[in-house]
């Protein structure tokens, strides 16, 4: 399989990575009415998840090596209806968090073998742009399951709106199994890949991927903070929004699914460095809208804010498959883990100034982190700084039939 059917079925892996993922994050009220928690608190339906992410991922690929990419990416994604119906009929807030922390035990199977997947099938070149189609599909992922959630609720109630996106995940699995092709490392190569993937060390020595790592941190801690509670602040008047309608704005992120693969296109002329800085940017225009008062704005706002992360985990997710070389897959799981440990911290570290000055306070949060992402790009990414020629044909797959 090759071109557009091979690019479709990295779509699909990039929605089975995010449906799972923050499907709790606009039902924060339903969550502490039912466990009898704050709000505040029953955000760590997501903060688990993230965590959970955070500590696999680092092992992904040194676990993953022995078996086909399919089988591993495919397994992840059907497996993780099972932990979704678990949170969907928990009896206690602990138990929910289990189930919670289960998801993101899984997510980074399909994530990070993905992304190394997509860097073994693609020429340097067509990698970011291939990387750009990805994670347009985890703006659809994450899109569908926090919309579906909320869009049920009125009519199931959370726990059903639960069960709905753990059966759109087995469909999802399926559909990817069914699509991509069968994929192997030789025996070279996995013995090569086992001799990296300890070498963590080494990883964390070269200047510009820790600074990747740190990257990933503050981009997805600023997505995070903006949407646990941006949805907070809506539920209060004069907006006054109810479930279904927090659930609306997370349309905003279709914006990126159509921005995000057009920034990967350019990427192919581009160096990744210079991509991240415009998203930054971009980043920083949204978080300002956000302040005005006017829904429009807010919503304009929200829409730039998501597009710019999304386009920056392209640039990230390029610039690691460029750069890591044999330690593709150690070093997208250890990106992970910075990224989700990021996004851990997103939902917990702007309370205080959530409780102190409001929405202001998140804002000021966000575009902290979004400073911070743009400086380590500006500062350490300088050495993939280059112009890169396009080049139109494809690497052979490793793929066998499986």
């Amino acid at each position: 399989m090759s071109g557009k059917p091979l690019r479709a079925a990295f779509f699909l892996c990039g929605c089975a990575a995010f449906l799972n993922l923050y499907a709790t994050q606009g039902i924060l009220r339903e969550l502490a009415a039912a466990f009898g928690v704050s709000a505040e608190r029953a955000g760590q339906g997501v903060s688990a998840t993230t965590l959970a992410v955070a500590i696999i991922a680092p092992f992904v690929g040194a676990l993953a090596t022995p078996f086909a990419r399919r089988t591993v990416i495919a397994g992840a994604a059907v497996a993780s209806a099972l932990p979704a119906l678990w949170a969907a009929q928990a009896g206690g807030f602990a138990s929910f968090l289990a189930a919670r922390f289960a998801v993101g035990v899984l997510m980074p199977f399909i994530f990070a073998i993905s992304v190394s997947f997509i860097g073994e099938c693609f020429s340097r070149e067509e990698t970011a742009e291939v990387s750009a189609l990805f994670v347009a599909g985890t703006t659809l992922g994450g899109f569908a399951g926090r919309f579906v959630t909320n869009a049920c609720v009125a009519a199931l109630g959370w726990r059903h709106a639960l069960d709905v996106v753990a059966g759109l995940s087995l469909v999802v699995g399926l559909v990817i199994y069914a699509w991509l092709p069968g994929g192997i490392q030789t025996r070279s190569e996995a013995r090569i890949e086992r001799q990296e993937a300890p070498s963590r060390l080494r990883l964390f020595m070269r200047p510009e991927l820790l600074a990747a790592f740190g990257f990933g941190a503050c981009v997805l801690a600023s997505q995070v903070a903006t949407f646990t509670f941006v949805g907070l602040r809506l539920a209060q008047p004069p907006y006054g929004f109810g479930t279904a309608q927090i659930g609306s704005i997370y349309a905003v992120f279709l914006l990126a699914m159509v921005v995000t693969p057009l920034a990967g296109r350019i990427a192919r002329y581009r160096a990744p460095r210079e991509l991240a800085m415009w998203a930054a940017c971009l980043a920083w225009v949204g978080a300002l809208l956000t302040l005005a008062h006017g829904l429009v704005p807010i919503l304009v706002g929200l829409a730039l804010g998501s597009t710019a992360v999304f386009v920056e985990q392209a640039a990230a997710n390029a610039f690691i498959s460029q750069t890591a070389g044999a330690a593709r897959a150690t070093a997208i799981g250890l990106y992970l883990s910075f990224y989700y440990l990021g996004g851990s911290l997103g939902s917990v570290l702007p309370v205080p100034a959530w409780r102190q000055w409001g929405w202001s306070g998140c804002v000021a949060f966000v575009m902290g982190a979004q400073l911070m992402a743009g400086g380590l790009a500006w500062w350490f990414w300088r050495e993939n700084a280059r112009r890169a020629r396009p080049i139109n044909t494809p690497k052979a797959c490793l793929l066998d039939d499986v």
